[in-house]
């Protein structure tokens, strides 16, 4: 693989580092997060149907990590 060439696997790990990024566990930025966490729902929604199998499967696995993730975070700080 050529490591200059950003491809949609690359896209998917990048915004879903974004939204485990604002997750930190000191000082969570939940809206960061849920924009992210938005984003990748958007990706999913327009890319349907032109994904590989592989990258259905990533991007589904990150939905459920980051918007679980996003729920403790929520919940330790208060938010809904």
């Amino acid at each position: 693989m050529d490591q200059g060439k950003i491809d949609l696997t690359t896209l998917f790990l990048s915004i879903s580092s974004a939204a485990f990024m604002g997750l930190g566990e000191e000082k969570p930025n939940l809206e960061l997060a849920r924009q992210n966490i938005d984003l990748l729902e958007l990706l999913l929604e327009k890319t349907k149907g032109n994904r590989s199998p592989e990258e259905d499967k990533l991007i589904e696995q990150l939905l459920f990590e980051t918007r679980m993730r996003f729920v403790e975070a929520a919940k330790k700080s208060g938010q809904k």
